[in-house]
């Protein structure tokens, strides 16, 4: 697990859910504390202080306590929800929460603000394409990834889903490791390769 007592403004904005820039700005106007590497221009943030500037801000601080990512699973196949929730809580990295339609789905983002979904497309009440809009739609929900998952092969449909906003795709069926480590490249995390 890591403990890191130090972040860089990058890491910053990815535990707060926010830009990069909104995280420079705020280090800039002294509402984020933190310090410059001696002789750079590189700024740096003590883990106190994010902490105090997310609790002041309102933004959730269960990220930077557990240092886990959180995941929401959309599927209405139960077998296949547990197999993937299996492999993710093999990972050891992962909050994960599942809901079985399309309209959980989009109360589950804005509630649970997970780093990552994984989405099947052929929802029983609206389809992937529609949850990717609505999730694109509040910006606050910027950095959400969208992995999308479906037994349906049109090239021309999964580049619709990329559009409507979705990261990425992957055909059913999969082997559960290989939607593991493209989650986790989706999410910049390293490879854990289990023994």
């Amino acid at each position: 697990m890591s403990t890191k007592t130090v972040f860089t403004t990058g890491e910053a904005a990815k535990i707060c859910k926010v830009s990069q820039q909104t995280i420079i700005r705020c280090f800039d106007n002294g509402s984020l504390k933190g310090f410059r590497v001696p002789g750079s221009r590189f700024r740096r943030i003590p883990r106190d202080q994010l902490f105090a500037f997310m609790r002041d801000n309102g933004i959730p601080t269960d990220a930077l306590e557990s240092g886990r990512k959180k995941l929401l699973i959309v599927d209405d196949d139960e077998d296949l929800v547990e197999l993937i929730s299996d492999g993710f809580q093999r990972d050891g990295r992962f909050d994960i929460k599942t809901v079985n339609n399309g309209f959980d789905a989009g109360m589950g983002v804005r509630e649970f603000r997970p780093d990552l979904v994984i989405l099947d497309v052929m929802l029983p009440d609206i389809n992937g394409k529609e949850v990717c809009q609505r999730i694109r739609s509040d910006t606050a929900l910027d950095m959400v990834k969208i992995l999308c998952i479906s037994g349906m092969v049109e090239r021309d449909r999964v580049e619709e889903l990329k559009a409507a906003g979705a990261n990425d795709f992957m055909q059913k069926p999969f082997v559960i490791d290989d939607l593991v480590a493209h989650a986790c490249g989706l999410l910049d995390m390293e490879r854990v390769v289990s023994s």
